[in-house]
C-alpha cells in the first residue's frame, strides 16, 4: 500500500476504489464498442452529428424497425437540394450511429439522388457494426426513403 493510499481514511479509499473500478469498467465498455463499431462508428457515437429534431423541416419519416427501435430523419431542402438533415432515435448505439451517417449522406442531394440510398451505402460509410445490428443500416434507408416521400407529398400538396 503506498502512503498516499495508506493515509486516506476508509470512506476516502472506498471512494477511491470505486472511481479506479468505474474507470477501469468505462475504459473496457469503451474498447468493445471500438471493436464492436469500428473507429468512425465509435468516434461517430461518442460524438453524435446531426442529432435531434428539426424544427419546421420540409420533409420528415418515421420508420420503427424489426428489432423495435424508432428511427426519425429530418430534411429542409434549398434549391432542390438537402440544406441540411438530423437524425433521432431511441434505439442503440448502432441505430444511432446509422441514423448519424445516413443524415450526413443526404446533404446535398436531390429528392431523386436520395431515392438511391442504400443500407449498404450507408454501411460502407460506417465501416462495420455487428452482424446482428446490420439491421440498423436498412431502418436508416427506409427512414430517409419515409422522409423524401413525406417531402414529395407536402410538394404534391402546394402545386
Amino acid at each position: 500500500m503506498s502512503g498516499a493510499y495508506r493515509n486516506l481514511s476508509r470512506k476516502d479509499r472506498t471512494v477511491s476504489n470505486l472511481d479506479a473500478f468505474l474507470d477501469k469498467l468505462q475504459e473496457e465498455i469503451f474498447d468493445e464498442a471500438k471493436q464492436a463499431l469500428g473507429e468512425r462508428g465509435f468516434d461517430r457515437w461518442r460524438n453524435p452529428k446531426h442529432n435531434g429534431r428539426m424544427e419546421n423541416p420540409d420533409g420528415w419519416g418515421r420508420v420503427i424497425g424489426e428489432c423495435g427501435d424508432t428511427m426519425e430523419i429530418y430534411l429542409k431542402f434549398k434549391d432542390n437540394q438537402v440544406a441540411d438533415a438530423s437524425y433521432f432515435t431511441d434505439g442503440c448505439a448502432s441505430s444511432m450511429v446509422s441514423g448519424s451517417f445516413a443524415a450526413e449522406l443526404t446533404l446535398g442531394k436531390t429528392p431523386e439522388e436520395l431515392t438511391d440510398i442504400t443500407a449498404d451505402q450507408i454501411l460502407a460509410l460506417i465501416g462495420r457494426l455487428p452482424d446482428d445490428d446490420i439491421h440498423c443500416t436498412t431502418l436508416a434507408a427506409r427512414t430517409i426513403q419515409a422522409a423524401v416521400d413525406n417531402y414529395m407529398g407536402t410538394i404534391v400538396k402546394k402545386v
